[in-house]
């Protein structure tokens, strides 16, 4: 599909957008009862949402919240049906206009990209320069400064600075206002009286594209200000390499946190800071990543066991299919095939055997 710039809005709300978001927005969720429904009149609803949306008549409806844990607590904030077609239309023309200003290195909810490419890239950088590569005989180590959170990144969103990032990128009023209404559609300040509203839904597709739009002010300062070459983020998780002998990296952290709190109004977790040499290994989305191999985190290793375990029972009581129990199983080997986890993989294949009976 071919973005035109000026003509956005149309593009958005276009019949052809609006049934191309159904059918991607649908996936995994035609069982849901509210997908269900909506679907028992598609083309009804489909055609009634266009028309609220030309017209510029369409609220965004409330939120359903609730609470997972993935593997921490987190509250998630579900939209209806309708509104959480109009974010995947949104992201669908206004994901590749700003993809293209994203930095390289930047890995969360982006194409071609993902945890995995992050991790390889961080194992990348630790090879750079660790001792037994230096010719020059001078030993050089990189240290590591990895910021595993920026505190409830999403809850501080400031709505304010979102919308004026994208002002700076779109200059249609229609596009805004749509992009506006999403915005101020969900708000974490609970006294009516604050003037400033916070925070982007964890749940909504249009929050990962946000989210990427405002710390990509965070990585441009980070490549372009501080001149850093080894650097990459994946949502709020993010890693900054430098060697030891250089007296600018010592202020790396200081200038970051300067930097976020003066323009984004974020704050550095204060306790999820971690430097390290790259022989020591770094903690990074789920593996434990050295120079020339990866490991799982005992962490997630334990928490894949015992999910599997759960499921299993799940299985022998015939609350899930025996194929909904392999997705799952099949899952956890592809994280294996990532890291040294051949060993872990044997574990996994001798806990259940083929037939999914206990072995």
């Amino acid at each position: 599909m071919k973005i035109l710039h000026d003509n956005l809005f149309s593009q958005i709300i276009s019949i052809d957008n609006l049934f191309c978001s159904w059918n991607e927005f649908k996936k995994g969720k035609r069982k849901k009862k509210d997908v269900q429904e909506f679907e028992l009149h598609l083309e009804d609803n489909l055609f009634n949402l266009h028309e609220e949306l030309k017209s510029k008549t369409y609220k965004h409806s409330h939120y359903t919240s609730f609470f997972i844990n993935d593997p921490k607590r987190r509250h998630i904030h579900k939209a209806t049906v309708k509104d959480r077609i109009v974010h995947h239309a949104i992201y669908r023309i206004l994901y590749p206009i700003f993809d293209k200003t994203f930095i390289h290195d930047s890995y969360s909810c982006r194409n071609e990209k993902g945890t995995h490419k992050a991790v390889d890239r961080l194992q990348s950088f630790l090879r750079r320069d660790t001792p037994w590569r230096v010719s020059t005989g001078e030993v050089k180590y990189y240290r590591v400064i990895i910021k595993l959170d920026i505190k409830k990144f999403f809850a501080s969103v400031d709505h304010e600075i979102l919308f004026d990032l994208i002002k700076k990128k779109i200059k249609d009023e229609n596009v805004l206002w749509l992009v506006k209404e999403t915005i101020d559609s969900f708000n974490t300040k609970q006294n009516e009286r604050e003037r400033e509203s916070t925070g982007i839904p964890l749940g909504n597709l249009t929050s990962q594209l946000f989210a990427n739009i405002y710390l990509n002010e965070l990585d441009q300062f980070v490549k372009h200000r501080l001149k850093v070459k080894s650097y990459a983020r994946y949502c709020d998780d993010f890693v900054i390499l430098y060697s030891v002998g250089n007296s600018h990296g010592c202020s790396l952290q200081d200038a970051v946190g300067d930097f976020i709190k003066d323009n984004l109004k974020l704050q550095l977790h204060p306790d999820k800071t971690i430097i390290r040499k790259p022989n020591q290994g770094i903690d990074f989305l789920g593996y434990v990543v050295f120079p020339y191999h990866k490991i799982l985190r005992t962490k997630t290793k334990k928490r894949m066991f015992k999910k599997l375990r759960a499921k299993k029972r799940l299985l022998d009581q015939k609350v899930i299919s025996q194929e909904s129990f392999e997705q799952i199983r099949q899952s956890y080997f592809g994280v294996l095939k990532h890291c040294e986890g051949w060993k872990l993989t044997k574990e996994l294949s001798d806990l259940i055997d083929k037939k999914g009976r206990s072995s």
